[in-house]
């Protein structure tokens, strides 16, 4: 009897499946080891808000997860330097890629204690696949090759160099009432 018990026991063990849940694959920056409080030009910030509703407020203005990649994308994109309808840019000399102008901007990212953890993989996964695209567009451009094929060390620090990720993730809070 303890047999049969045990038998079925590794049955339903080896058949039965786990969700797994996804997660982001992200490097988190070096802890900062004293406060430095850093004031940031309003033009150079993107505002993404995400409600409890898992609805999307870009820059105060209603917007969509199928949108954001693209709408992140054109706002970091480093356009003319004295275009005030976008981030300011700054011209940097890297290794390898030259002369470069690089984005001044952030995006800054805001959840509601409510908001699905579906929801906020999605705006991650878009945030980040448009970064991916940008450093893709100038690895393509400057090497020939993707980003993600570059296997030059040197090349890829370049290239992050030229396009940071800069998400700025703010503690999610009760956003519009209790």
């Amino acid at each position: 009897m303890a047999d049969i018990a045990f038998l079925l026991l590794i049955f339903f063990l080896v058949t039965t499946t786990m969700d797994v849940d996804t997660g982001i694959i992200r490097r988190l920056p070096p802890p900062v080891e004293e406060e430095i409080d850093q004031k940031i030009k309003e033009r150079n910030i993107m505002n993404v808000l995400v409600n409890k509703n898992d609805r999307l407020l870009v820059n105060g203005l209603p917007g969509s997860v199928e949108t954001l990649k693209d709408v992140a994308k054109n706002f970091m994109l480093p356009h003319y330097p004295d275009n005030p309808s976008y981030p300011e840019v700054e011209l940097k000399n890297i290794a390898m890629l030259g002369d470069v102008y690089t984005s001044k901007g952030v995006i800054s990212l805001k959840n509601d204690r409510g908001t699905s953890y579906d929801m906020y993989i999605r705006v991650q996964n878009e945030l980040a696949r448009a970064f991916n695209e940008l450093r893709d567009e100038l690895s393509k451009d400057r090497f020939g090759v993707r980003f993600s094929q570059l296997t030059d060390e040197d090349k890829v620090k370049a290239i992050n160099e030229a396009i940071p990720v800069r998400i700025s993730e703010a503690e999610p809070e009760s956003i519009g009432g209790k």
